[in-house]
């Protein structure tokens, strides 16, 4: 079986300078990488607002996916990192207000810090294009 590999750029300066993708395409499968709230500009959206920060992102990946021929419903796993487990609750209202109708595997993980101190999550994304959902 012969698999195609697409790179994606999002055009963010510092993957070509530190050479990774946003996102890879390997023919159905999906992988949308550890993606931040920085605007083009380098300045922070949402700075210190959880639920806007991941709202903004998983905006991003669903059009990202687009770019890709997927659709949000393609999604099976997004992975939410978070500076402060205090903000589940928000990152789990933005993730519901765009992901409830898919339910996809959805992990929210503690760590230390990112990039940045305004920088509260940090989202991976997979899909598969043409998962079809079949009850269980």
């Amino acid at each position: 079986m012969e698999l195609l590999r697409t790179n994606y750029s999002s055009g963010a300066p510092l993957e070509e300078k530190a050479g990774y993708s946003r996102m890879v395409k390997v023919s159905p499968f999906i992988y949308i990488g550890g993606t931040t709230s920085v605007l083009p500009d380098g300045s922070v959206y949402g700075e210190d607002d959880p639920y806007a920060q991941t709202r903004y992102v998983l905006e991003k990946h669903v059009d990202l996916l687009v770019r890709a021929g997927a659709k949000k419903e393609d999604v099976i796993r997004i992975k939410v990192y978070t500076t402060d487990m205090k903000y589940a609750p928000e990152i789990g209202k933005a993730y519901s207000e765009i992901f409830k109708p898919v339910k996809p595997l959805f992990t929210i993980v503690g760590t230390t810090m990112l990039n940045r101190p305004t920088q509260l999550v940090e989202i991976e994304t997979d899909a598969v294009i043409g998962a079809t959902l079949v009850a269980e």
